[in-house]
C-alpha cells in the first residue's frame, strides 16, 4: 500500500525528533562517566606487602564512592620508585583519558639523601608536563625525619608547599599524617602502613581529595 504524504511527513517528523533527542542523551551521558584519576607514587601508594584491596587507591575509591562520587582510581605505585623514576615512566603511567594525578613521590629520595633540589625538579617538571596535557594535579607531600639534620629538613620539607604555591594545587602536606612513628599501624619495617594505617591515611587525606574533585568538576 502507498503511504500518504501526510503520513510519510509524520514518520519523517518523528524519526528527526527521536535522533535529535537521542543527541541531547550525550551529554548526560558524558556526565556519568566516571571521574578517572591515577595516584602516581611509591611504595605507599602500590601498597607494599598489602593485598590489593588494602593499597591506598583501592580503599581510597572505596571511600570516595561511599560518599557518592563515581570515580576510578588507578594504582600506579612502584615500590622503591623516585621522584626521577616517577618522571621517567610518567607518560605510560597516566593514560590519555585521566582527569587528574594524586601525586606521591618523594620519600625514597629523601631516604637515600638525594639533593633537595633534584628532588623538587623532578617533582615540578611531572607537574608541568601534566598540566601541558590539561590534567589537574593534587600533591601528596612528605616530612623529613628530623634525624637528617635541620639543614636537609629544612630544604625537603618546603619543596610540596613551594610547588603547591607556585603551580596553585590541592596539597596535602603529609601524606603518613597519623601514621607514622606509630608501631601499631605501620609494618615491622617502621616504614610502611598496615592495612588501618592505610584506612587512616585515607580518612585523613579525604577532605583534600574532595576538593580536588571538586576543581576537576569545575573544569
Amino acid at each position: 500500500m502507498k503511504p500518504q504524504p501526510g503520513l510519510a511527513r509524520s514518520i519523517i517528523f518523528a524519526c528527526v525528533a527521536l535522533l535529535l533527542g537521542g543527541a541531547s542523551l550525550g551529554p548526560a551521558a558524558a556526565a556519568s562517566r566516571p571521574i578517572r584519576l591515577v595516584a602516581l607514587g611509591d611504595s605507599l601508594t602500590a601498597g607494599y606487602n598489602l593485598p590489593q584491596s588494602a593499597a591506598f587507591p583501592v580503599v581510597l575509591e572505596k571511600a570516595l564512592r561511599a560518599k557518592g562520587y563515581n570515580v576510578e582510581i588507578a594504582n600506579a605505585g612502584v615500590s622503591g620508585d623516585t621522584a626521577t623514576g616517577g618522571l621517567e615512566r610518567l607518560d605510560w603511567s597516566v593514560p590519555e583519558g585521566t582527569d587528574g594525578v594524586i601525586l606521591e613521590l618523594g620519600a625514597n629520595d629523601m631516604l637515600r639523601g638525594l639533593d633537595p633540589t633534584i628532588i623538587r625538579k623532578a617533582l615540578e617538571t611531572i607537574v608541568e608536563r601534566l598540566e601541558a596535557r590539561n590534567i589537574p594535579v593534587m600533591l601528596a607531600g612528605m616530612y623529613a625525619p628530623r634525624n637528617l639534620g635541620a639543614d636537609y629538613v629544612r630544604r625537603f620539607d618546603s619543596i610540596y608547599p613551594a610547588i603547591a604555591k607556585e603551580h596553585g594545587l590541592v596539597l596535602y602536606p603529609f601524606f603518613l599524617d597519623g601514621v607514622a612513628g606509630d608501631r601499631s599501624l605501620n609494618l615491622p619495617d617502621g616504614l610502611h602502613p598496615t592495612a588501618k594505617g592505610v584506612e587512616i591515611i585515607v580518612e585523613r587525606i579525604l577532605p583534600s581529595v574532595e576538593a580536588f574533585l571538586a576543581r576537576i568538576q569545575q573544569r
